[in-house]
């Protein structure tokens, strides 16, 4: 993690015809700035900066390093200024008339060698956005310098290089990270297999470079090569960011066991050493989490991720007064997202409903985050039906059900607002399939391409499809299965809405999915069939009735998979007992009542039980109204 220490500073003497050489006094004001700024005297290093603005005008790189020493003198806290400085900087014509460099930098790394006065403004803008979260802008920012690290020396190289790592790694472009890497580690003539070999020292390998740097760059290479599932060795130095990443590669190796003890050997090694921040406690904590999660220990991970939350709650108690570094440590959204998660399993969903909200308000254009959301409003909705059956008036005396639904009678809220109720699991399901049709496409557009003539293939940037963050990358695989999950539960909660078209159209599009699932098969057919009988088409939804197509189903699936029924007897019998309503609502009350006495399975006993009753006294009811013969 970079830490704001007062880096050293550089003047410069350049070359260029615009502005005359610079003076001996002005050189000496130049070196005493630097010996000031050096050494913490901030006010002295502004005090000189002033009078050079006097003696010289104001130029781009006195502004740029004057807000630098500002920003310092407020102990790394006041970046809004800085960045309103270094914005300002963009718009200023003067950008190239550079007499002077004083060039500090917010890393623990030393500065690079002074190159063209625009290169460290931009630079700093991207550090700041990196700190704030903003990965996107940061690599948006940074990337004119990337283009450029042919012109760049080497310390220079290797800085830029660095935070382009990070980016890449924080945003969950593995692929282009280590693609990245390799070109990187070319230009500063080295290799990954250098870098990383058992006895390799990074200062060694790279001798042009700060030895805090260099040993960076190992890190961010290992992780690279980890999250790619390269083959690398992680060293036993005994540091903690050596001994987290040997935890990340024993869980992408599956060895979850193994990932814990050495998690665990971390949280130790941290207490005897006096070393003890909210930060490593809470990496500890929410990496224990996701490693319980794993393993479906799911009351555990949950309260990993509650200690993790509270950790990360003393970093970000008092946010607007933090350091810029302490700010990329807070982690709340991607915490919180977890969670969530654990939440759901422990069918919680209302806890889990609100976990997710904070994240959403950053990874908005993550369809897997809106369809956690609407099932964690679909559990509501089913958690409070169930206790409305249990405790309230018994509404399987009062009228029929279809299957296992009570018509919707929740107040007429406002789609829009943030609660778990249906139609906000309607709203979040229209964004999920949104945004999942659109992935697919650039998925299928991606592979396409890539099935290419050899020629175009090698010059096709990789993509790394991270369509999910927080969430690692997704495979076209993994995308049609969301879809399926998608067209489903947007089935039913439109069933539930009333909405029958949508509830039609939706389980329509399930039962064309490729490789479609036997639950989701089932599901569909379900819906299909529920949506024609309300819309009064019995003709059409008969078919989907029809309890043939179970004996197809895959029965290991039913007894091994978390499936709410858990064979193909009850899925047999659910067909059976729904086909019996559809045939009562026809008025074949004694094909429905046969039909009723094969479904003896206890899933749909009670509603069996309900028809029959309902189908006698409609019989009753019809016989008394016809007319006696005299």
């Amino acid at each position: 993690m970079e830490t704001p220490e007062e880096t050293p500073v550089t003047p410069e003497i350049p070359n260029s015809p615009e502005k005359p050489k610079i003076n001996s006094q002005d050189y000496r004001l130049i070196s005493k700035a630097n010996d000031d700024f050096e050494s913490g005297n901030y006010d002295a290093c502004l005090e000189i900066l002033e009078q050079l603005e006097l003696l010289r005008g104001s130029d781009s790189k006195l502004l740029h390093n004057r807000a630098v020493a500002k920003f310092y003198k407020t102990q790394c806290r006041n970046h809004d200024e800085l960045l309103k400085s270094l914005e300002e900087l963009d718009d200023d014509k003067t950008l190239n008339r550079c007499d002077l460099a004083v060039l500090p930098q917010m890393t623990s790394s030393p500065p690079p060698d002074p190159g063209p006065s625009a290169m460290i403004p931009i630079y700093n803008k991207a550090v700041i956005f990196y700190h704030r979260h903003m990965f996107e802008t940061a690599l948006l920012t940074l990337k004119p310098l990337v283009q450029k690290l042919d012109n760049c020396d080497e310390c220079s190289i290797a800085l830029i290089g660095v935070l382009m790592l990070r980016l890449l790694l924080a945003t969950n472009r593995l692929r282009k990270a280590y693609d990245f890497l390799e070109i990187l580690l070319q230009k500063l003539g080295t290799s990954t297999l250098t870098l990383t070999a058992e006895d390799s020292n990074p200062q060694e390998v790279l001798p042009g470079i700060d030895e805090n740097l260099a040993r960076c760059l190992k890190l961010l290479c290992m992780l690279s090569m980890v999250v790619n599932r390269k083959v690398v060795l992680v060293p036993e130095d005994g540091t903690t960011e050596f001994s987290a990443l040997k935890a990340h590669q024993y869980y992408i190796m599956k060895d979850f066991q193994m990932a814990a003890k050495q998690l665990k050997k971390i949280n130790v090694d941290s207490y005897r050493g006096g070393l003890y921040n909210h930060e490593l406690n809470t990496l500890i904590a929410n990496n224990m989490g996701i490693i319980h999660l794993r393993v479906r220990h799911y009351a555990i991970a949950a309260k990993f991720f509650q200690n993790a939350i509270i950790f990360d709650k003393h970093i970000a108690a008092n946010l607007r007064q933090a350091e810029l570094h302490q700010m990329s440590s807070v982690r709340s959204c991607e915490i919180l997202y977890n969670l969530g998660i654990a939440m759901l399993h422990l069918r919680r969903p209302k806890e889990a409903f609100q976990s997710f909200l904070v994240p959403l308000k950053t990874y908005h254009n993550n369809p897997r985050l809106w369809l956690r959301i609407a099932e964690a409003c679909i559990m509501e909705h089913e958690l409070r039906r169930v206790a409305e059956e249990k405790y309230g008036p018994s509404s399987s005396q009062k009228r029929v059900l279809f299957s296992n639904r009570i018509p919707y009678t929740e107040s007429s809220q406002s789609a829009a607002v943030p609660e778990p109720t249906m139609p906000f699991a309607a709203l979040s399901l229209r964004n999920a399939l949104f945004l999942t049709r659109a992935y697919s496409h650039q998925v299928n557009v991606t592979t396409s391409s890539e099935e290419g003539n050899e020629e175009e293939t090698c010059k096709s940037i990789p993509t790394d499809n991270n369509f999910c963050n927080p969430s690692g990358p997704v495979t076209k695989e993994s995308l049609d299965i969301m879809l399926s999950a998608i067209y489903a539960a947007y089935s039913y909660v439109s069933l539930r809405l009333g909405d029958y078209v949508t509830a039609l159209e939706m389980a329509q599009e399930l039962l064309k999915t490729d490789k479609i699932s036997d639950a989701h098969k089932l599901l569909a057919h379900m819906y299909a069939g529920e949506a024609l009988t309300m819309m009064d088409k019995l003709a059409e939804a008969r078919p989907h009735f029809e309890p043939t197509f179970v004996s197809t189903l895959n029965t290991f699936d039913f007894e091994t998979k978390d499936w709410h029924l858990k064979s193909l007897d009850a899925a047999q019998n659910v067909v059976r007992y729904n086909l019996a309503v559809a045939l009562n609502l026809k008025g074949d009350f004694e094909v429905a009542k046969s039909l009723l006495n094969t479904c003896t399975h206890p899933i749909v006993a009670s509603k069996v039980f309900a028809l029959k009753v309902h189908i006698e006294k409609t019989q009753a009811a019809a016989a008394s109204l016809i007319a006696p013969r005299i």
